[in-house]
């Protein structure tokens, strides 16, 4: 049966709300995905690291109870890394991460990857020289087994001070992917440049063929390669949390993927424009739902709602 596995950070956040702690729950960008798209019924698995204590234990069994494979999560020594969200006024966040120095880190136990499987990476986790090679080693295994390859960029801004450290990552991430997704932010940070077509006509095109840019609560674009150029508004809905949002717009693309059964040779073919408009539109509501809720994933009855 065809599966999703995600390979990302892995993070305890405490939400904070004018200076009060109002939530504490697992998260960490590919990790909020996935629980979405467990909690949907789909197969899916997660390569990660936690610490060796009881947050660690915390995160494990919350994964397992939310229909996401545990068993890839490596178990280190010291503790679990926490985040500290700061919602504005306009209930965006802000973060504060703290962890410990990065462990000496062990090889990944890969699951079995098969044709049209689905991949998500993405975040600094995909770049950061400590744990490259295995991201790399994972991505290729994946690729080469005939997986769709999916990499939300996710850039922020308090890595840029690294950007002399990851060497060719990004580029070899672009052209790994099949589908690239990042927020117009996430370029101005990386290239300087805030325009998707000038991002994927100078940056992506070269690399991969399909790219979906963000702008918050305007209009995203999306552009294919094969001729295919799409702009999609975004409803106005009232906001209780922006955490998650973009982790669950990924989460409900690859839902729609998996669902309508699109192959890696249809993406690379090209879309109708009506596929590219479920998908989107799948994906939108995936982050719509989250938006409305405190929590970084769909909630369990809006997923109960997609498996009725």
């Amino acid at each position: 049966m065809r599966k999703v596995i995600g390979i990302g950070e892995t993070v305890y956040d405490i939400v904070f709300k004018g200076g009060q702690p109002t939530a504490a729950v697992p998260g960490g960008s590919t990790f909020n995905s996935m629980i979405s798209l467990g909690r949907c019924g789909i197969p899916s698995g997660f390569l990660s690291e936690i610490g060796n204590d009881k947050v660690g234990s915390v995160i494990r069994e919350f994964m397992a109870a939310n229909g996401v494979d545990p068993g890839f999560v490596n178990i280190l020594p010291g503790k679990t890394p926490l985040s500290l969200a700061f919602l504005d006024e306009n209930n965006d966040a802000s973060y504060s991460f703290y962890r410990e120095q990065d462990p000496e880190r062990e090889a990944f136990v890969y699951p079995e990857i098969i044709p049209e499987d689905v991949v998500l990476f993405g975040s600094f986790y995909a770049l950061n020289p400590a744990c490259r090679p295995e991201v790399r080693r994972f991505l290729e295994y994946a690729k080469s087994c005939g997986a769709i390859l999916y990499y939300d960029v996710n850039f922020r801004p308090s890595h840029v001070k690294d950007l002399g450290n990851i060497g060719n990552a990004i580029w070899e991430n672009f052209e790994l992917a099949d589908v690239v997704r990042g927020s117009h932010e996430d370029f101005r940070t990386l290239f300087g440049i805030g325009d998707a077509e000038a991002v994927f006509a100078e940056k992506i095109s070269g690399h991969c063929g399909r790219f979906i840019c963000t702008f918050g609560a305007d209009p995203l674009k999306v552009q294919d390669l094969n001729g295919f150029h799409g702009e999609y508004p975004v409803s106005r809905i009232e906001t209780v949390s922006t955490i998650g949002a973009g982790d669950s717009f990924n989460a409900g693309f690859i839902y729609g993927l998996v669902r309508n059964g699109i192959t890696r040779e249809a993406l690379k073919s090209g879309l109708p424009a009506g596929v590219w408009d479920s998908l989107i539109a799948c994906a939108q509501s995936f982050s719509a739902c989250c938006c409305q809720s405190s929590f970084n994933y769909i909630t369990p009855d809006f997923a109960a709602g997609l498996r009725a």
